[in-house]
C-alpha cells in the first residue's frame, strides 16, 4: 500500500453542505504537493477517527480535515503528538481553530497553502489541550471546552429531534434559560483551588467557539497555557445580556467575570456533561492539560 500519501477527512454536511461542491478542487489543490491523495471513508465520528488512525499507521505524510471544528476534532485524535503533518480546510459553520491559527478563510486557498507547505517542508507548531475524565479516557481538543451553560445547551440540543437546523439550538437555549440555576464548582488551576457557584465555566486553547464567540479573547494557541473563564452568578437577564458581547470578547470586562491562566486545570461539578470543540466528552470531573506544540500545522 502506498505510503507518504495525503489522507483527507471530509465532512460533506459541514457548513450545512454549502461547500460540498468544492471537494474536487480541494483534492486537486492538495495533489499539487506531489503526493497521492486518499479520501477517507467514514459513516460516523468513531469511524472517522479510526480511518485517520489507520492512515497515520499506514504512513500518511499528512492528515487534512475538510470541515468545521468537529471534523478537526476527529482528525486531531490521530495526529496530536505525532510527527505527521496536519492541515485544515475550513468548511464548517464554526471554524474557530482555523481562524485562531491563521488558516485562510477560502477553502481552496487553504488547500493550496497545505500543498505548498508540504512541498517546502515547513510546518508551524501549535498547542493542543488534552483531557482526562473520571474513567481514564483521554481526548485531545483544539479550541474550547465548555463546562457550564453552553454545555447544558449542547446536551439538550443533542437530545432533541426537532426542530432541525439552527432553530433546535435556539430552542435549547430558551429551554435551558427557563431552568437556569447556578451550580457549585470546584476548579483547580495549577494546583490552586477555587470553589464558587456559576453558570459559565470554560477552558480555552483558542479564543472562540461556536463560530466566533470569543469566550476567552486573549487565549493564544502558541503560548503553552490554557485560559479559564469563571463568572459569578449572572441569572437569566445577566446571561442574556452577556451573550451579545461574546462576539467582541468585551464580556471579560464585566467585574463578575474572572479569567485565569495555567497549564493544568481540573473542573468538578454535578450534573454537567462537558463538550470540547462542540463534541460531547462526558460528565465532569475532567482534567485538562496544555500540550505545547503538539500539532504540526501545514498552512
Amino acid at each position: 500500500m502506498t505510503s507518504d500519501f495525503i489522507a483527507v477527512l471530509a465532512n460533506p454536511s459541514a457548513g450545512r453542505g454549502r461547500h460540498r461542491g468544492l471537494l474536487p478542487g480541494v483534492l486537486q489543490a492538495l495533489g499539487a504537493a506531489g503526493h497521492p491523495v486518499r479520501p477517507l471513508v467514514a459513516g460516523s465520528g468513531l469511524e472517522a477517527e479510526r480511518a485517520c488512525h489507520d492512515a497515520v499507521a499506514e504512513g500518511a505524510v499528512a492528515v487534512v480535515a475538510v470541515g468545521g471544528d468537529g471534523t478537526v476534532h476527529r482528525a486531531l485524535q490521530s495526529v496530536a503528538g505525532q510527527p505527521v503533518g496536519f492541515g485544515v480546510v475550513p468548511a464548517g459553520t464554526g471554524n474557530d481553530f482555523a481562524n485562531a491559527v491563521g488558516v485562510p478563510h477560502d477553502p481552496l486557498k487553504a488547500a493550496e497553502g497545505i500543498s505548498a507547505a508540504l512541498r517546502d517542508g515547513r510546518a508551524h507548531r501549535f498547542d493542543l489541550a488534552r483531557t482526562l475524565d473520571a474513567h481514564g479516557e483521554r481526548r485531545w481538543f483544539c479550541a474550547v471546552l465548555a463546562a457550564g451553560f453552553d454545555a447544558l445547551v449542547n446536551e439538550r440540543a443533542n437530545r432533541m429531534r426537532r426542530p432541525r437546523g439552527p432553530r433546535r439550538y435556539d430552542l435549547a437555549i430558551m429551554l435551558e434559560l427557563a431552568r437556569l440555576r447556578a451550580r457549585g464548582y470546584t476548579v483547580s488551576v495549577d494546583g490552586t483551588e477555587y470553589s464558587f457557584t456559576s453558570e459559565i465555566v470554560a477552558v480555552g486553547n483558542c479564543a472562540s467557539y461556536g463560530g466566533g464567540m470569543r469566550i476567552l479573547p486573549d487565549a493564544d494557541p502558541a503560548d503553552g497555557l490554557l485560559d479559564v473563564i469563571l463568572a459569578a452568578p449572572l441569572g437569566r437577564i445577566g446571561i442574556a445580556r452577556l451573550k451579545p458581547r461574546l462576539r467582541q470578547g468585551t464580556h471579560v470586562r464585566d467585574p463578575r467575570v474572572t479569567v485565569l491562566r495555567g497549564r493544568e486545570v481540573r473542573i468538578q461539578a454535578e450534573g454537567i456533561v462537558s463538550y470540547a470543540d462542540g463534541e460531547r466528552l462526558g460528565p465532569l470531573p475532567v482534567e485538562v492539560s496544555c500540550a505545547p506544540g503538539a500539532v504540526r500545522l501545514l498552512r
